[in-house]
């Protein structure tokens, strides 16, 4: 009579070793320069849509998401909070409004999401780096330490991400983490769906 947990177990230890093989395979392309990074066309994109103004409400600046901060119409970077940008799902090239009031308060705004796509990914701790990935497809992407707190992320939990849907990205925004990793639905490929991930966006949202 087969032992059914041993075969389980080993399962689970097979699948546990092919990511780790997929996620180092991944790195070494990084190393190679295969994967290209957005750095430079969003310092472009944000000199030809940003703007700077005075208004009443204070100074107004409108830039690009690079994934963890807004890039200003001259190529200046403004810090984005982590809590806004995790519960905003904000995504890279989303266009966001920062008015900076008299009194030196940080206000962001989205005001153009980009187009999104979902996948499905499983949860890596990037160790070199001492953060957390999602290794969706051929890709690692980065994401917030504050979207994995939220949801109370651990390693190898599957996670449901937005990222661009007609750019490469460096970064993803989590939109829900299932407790419960079939890392063998990962193993044949990552799940797209447009219907309702632009939903996700909410432009009217303020911090």
């Amino acid at each position: 009579m087969a032992d059914t947990k041993k075969i389980n177990d080993l399962e689970e230890l097979i699948q546990k070793q092919e990511l780790e093989i997929k996620k180092m395979k991944i790195v070494l392309q990084e190393l190679k320069g295969k994967t290209s990074s957005q750095a430079v066309d969003y310092v472009v994109k944000a000199a030809e849509v940003g703007t700077e103004k005075q208004s009443d409400e204070g100074l107004v600046i409108e830039g690009v998401f690079d994934g963890q901060n807004m890039i200003g119409p001259d190529g200046k970077k403004y810090s984005v909070p982590a809590n806004y940008a995790s519960k905003s799902k904000l995504v890279e090239g989303d266009i966001l409004k920062l008015t900076i009031d008299p009194e030196g308060n940080f206000i962001y705004k989205q005001i153009g999401p980009v187009e999104r796509k979902r996948m499905i990914g499983v949860l890596v701790r990037d160790r070199d780096r001492n953060e957390y990935v999602v290794i969706a497809g051929e890709k690692i992407f980065r994401v917030l330490l504050a979207s994995i707190t939220y949801y109370k992320g651990q390693e190898n939990d599957e996670v449901v991400i937005l990222v661009p849907k007609d750019a490469d990205s460096t970064w993803a925004a989590v939109e829900n983490i299932l407790k419960k990793t079939i890392l063998s639905s990962y193993a044949k490929g990552s799940a797209d769906d447009d219907e309702g991930a632009n939903a996700s966006a909410d432009s009217n949202r303020d911090y």
